[in-house]
């Protein structure tokens, strides 16, 4: 309680600053409200994997790994894996818009997937690793479909088969899943070489791939 008084003066000076602000500082005000955090959601097969590759992006505030795309309510990891929720295994990707922009992350996002495997993802199979691109406004389903366009029309892959759909309620998953490779490195690192992830990115992005 000792720092009341102190407190109740740094608001009324906040207050006062607030008020008399120029017109310059009202500008920049009105920037900093328009850098505000944004999120997308983006799915490529085992979300350990996608939020280690999205943390290592600048301007990535945080990864959240999850599930979406389905109907059952609080799907657990169980309920995905049996293939009967219509989830997938997704991450949640909040950014500063300032830092990064959705098309960089989206540019990241294809070269971090086997876009010709709608199937799964390397050594996990079935609908639940599919990879699908989680739009939440038209913004972000032009900027998709723009560049999956572009993919296709390159003739460089023999398919495109990443999804592009609308964002659906999206679930966190349980809390072991979350930073999996910062809390399990070892295991981690064993699982990502086993499955076979970055030998075969390389193989279809080659150079354009950065682990």
């Amino acid at each position: 309680m000792a720092h009341f008084p102190a407190r109740i003066m740094a608001l009324a000076m906040l207050a006062l600053a607030h008020t008399a602000a120029p017109p310059a500082a009202a500008a920049n005000a009105g920037q900093s409200a328009s850098a505000k955090p944004a999120v997308a959601i983006f799915a490529a097969g085992c979300f350990w994997c996608v939020e280690a590759d999205f943390d290592k992006v600048e301007g990535v505030l945080d990864t959240t790994s999850g599930y979406t795309g389905g109907k059952t309510d609080n799907p657990s990891y169980e309920d995905v894996a049996s293939e009967t929720t219509g989830h997938v295994e997704a991450v949640r990707v909040t950014y500063d818009p300032a830092k990064v922009s959705y098309k960089e992350l989206l540019d990241y996002y294809w070269r971090h997937t086997d876009v010709t495997d709608g199937r799964g993802q390397f050594c996990d199979r079935g609908a639940s690793y599919a990879p699908v691109i989680f739009v939440s406004d038209d913004e972000q389903r032009a900027l998709a479909e723009t560049q999956k366009h572009e993919l296709e029309t390159s003739k460089r892959f023999s398919r495109v088969a990443v999804r592009i759909e609308p964002a659906f309620r999206f679930w966190p998953a349980e809390t072991e899943h979350q930073n999996y490779y910062k809390k399990n490195p070892l295991r981690y690192r064993y699982y990502r070489a086993g499955c076979g992830r970055d030998a075969r990115i390389r193989q279809i992005w080659g150079s354009e791939y950065t682990n």
